[in-house]
């Protein structure tokens, strides 16, 4: 018998859930007070059985889940989790290691240093890059925008780190007019106000004008950061980055990716080219979390020159020594001091897919989201509004009164009432969308045609 039973009915409830999530509706049933009048309460003032908490947990939680896992989301470039990863979760919580140091957690060390190798070879980037492992794409930016603000400074004379931003020379950083908000929520965190950012245009997919790039460029002087994007969130176009990191350099700039899932297609040959001359940045950040389907959180803030990366994330203090043989001190790379080992689920899902399986995953997502437009593009009234050329897809539908807006509006809240696939709005220059990303490692053929059906069926509801 157990001596802890609440982890066997954790256990139990975790793989009857994982069984069934392909068939369960796939937005929550519940409404916020339900789950406020069933999970909430007086604070608790006694002890309780904790088996008996865990089986309240999820029995009255579950109205509330969000198949997320399920190959039916398609919403905001959500991955699912392979199995093996939530195997590694289950392990990486049981041993509760620190990932903050060497002397923390000497696993989760050389297992950071191992992935950290596995994944720029993966991409196809210099094998000296430092790496970070951190939440999400957002730090990821933040982290590496931290690089570039401290060295296009420190080529100023000015050491950001030690004398702060008051007096400092005025950086200009450039963003495409269709940056992500994390990028620019990065930029706000590290004292770049989202007013003061240079936009440069865009083209119709999203993808920065390098025409209007070197006007801007034209109009600037002194320190500069020049951020891409590579898979826009909406149509998972990428900016022309070969041409941006070349024009950006040749005055001194520092040139940033942010590549939330789109830097991924530089490990697909066939996709390569959509994000020609990426190698050459000096900064990129990604999620884990998104295409490479390991369970939440998981990012990678990747750096050329590990100088400026560690000199603006490093924090000595006298107790944090390190011994003559440390290779690798986690903190020095990632805004945070404590932090869990996310990197072990990482870890497993290489081990457990290699390049081959990694790269079968895109190649499906890419294959399904093109046939998902297949299937709704000849439906009259049914207008796909991208070039379909990684996992996005942008729908918007017709109105017979010309309120085009509305109608999709309408067509979005019915698919999420009727379950059998979720998808979110967005709006695309100017105009309402309903936007569709396939990002997960279980779905199916008969997903897409099961999900496209039912979202033809909402439509000729309205």
């Amino acid at each position: 018998m157990s001596t802890h039973p609440e982890l066997d009915c954790a256990y139990q409830r975790s793989l009857a859930y994982l069984n069934q999530v392909a068939r369960r509706r796939v937005g929550a049933a519940a409404t916020r007070q339900a789950l406020l009048d069933s999970l909430g309460g007086p604070l608790p003032v006694g002890a309780d059985d904790p088996a008996r908490v865990i089986e309240r947990l999820a029995e009255r939680a579950d109205p509330g889940l969000v198949a997320t896992v399920g190959p039916r989301y398609f919403g905001f470039v959500t991955g699912g989790a392979v199995p093996v990863t939530v195997a590694a979760e289950w392990l990486a919580a049981s041993w509760d290691q620190n990932g903050a140091m060497y002397a923390m957690s000497p696993v989760t060390a050389v297992l950071e240093d191992i992935v950290a190798g596995w994944v720029t070879e993966l991409l196809g980037l210099p094998r000296t890059c430092s790496l970070g492992f951190v939440t999400g794409c957002h730090m990821a930016n933040f982290t590496c925008l931290a690089a570039a603000r401290h060295e296009v400074l420190r080529r100023t004379g000015w050491h950001v780190e030690a004398d702060g931003l008051q007096r400092a020379p005025r950086v200009t950083v450039l963003v495409g007019s269709e940056a992500h908000v994390s990028a620019v929520g990065a930029l706000r965190l590290l004292g770049f106000g989202a007013n003061e950012l240079v936009r440069v245009q865009a083209d119709s997919q999203g993808r920065m004008r390098v025409d209007a790039l070197d006007g801007a460029l034209d109009r600037c002087d002194g320190p500069l950061i020049v951020c891409a994007q590579v898979g826009n969130v909406n149509t998972g176009a990428s900016d022309p980055v070969g041409d941006i990191v070349s024009r950006a350099h040749a005055r001194g700039a520092w040139a940033h990716i942010d590549g939330a899932f789109g830097l991924w297609a530089a490990a697909v040959p066939e996709l390569a080219p959509l994000v020609a001359g990426v190698e050459n940045a000096d900064s990129w950040a990604t999620d884990a979390h998104k295409w490479l389907n390991v369970p939440y959180d998981s990012g990678l803030a990747i750096v050329a020159n590990p100088a400026p990366h560690r000199a603006a994330m490093g924090m000595p203090a006298s107790y944090l020594e390190r011994g003559a043989d440390e290779e690798r001190v986690g903190m020095d790379w990632v805004p945070e001091s404590s932090r869990r080992a996310r990197v072990i689920a990482l870890y497993t899902l290489v081990r457990t897919l290699g390049r081959d399986g990694i790269l079968d995953l895109i190649r499906r997502n890419c294959r399904l989201a093109r046939r998902m437009a297949t299937r709704l593009s000849p439906q009259a009234g049914v207008t796909i509004l991208n070039e379909v050329v990684l996992n996005q897809v942008l729908v918007a539908f017709d109105a017979p009164d010309g309120d085009h807006d509305a109608m999709t509006r309408a067509v979005i809240a019915r698919v999420q009432q009727d379950g059998t696939c979720w998808a979110g709005g967005a709006i695309w220059q100017g105009r309402q969308v309903m936007r569709i990303s396939v990002s997960n490692w279980s779905t199916t053929e008969d997903d897409i045609d099961r999900s496209a059906d039912a979202i033809l069926q909402c439509y000729a509801a309205g």
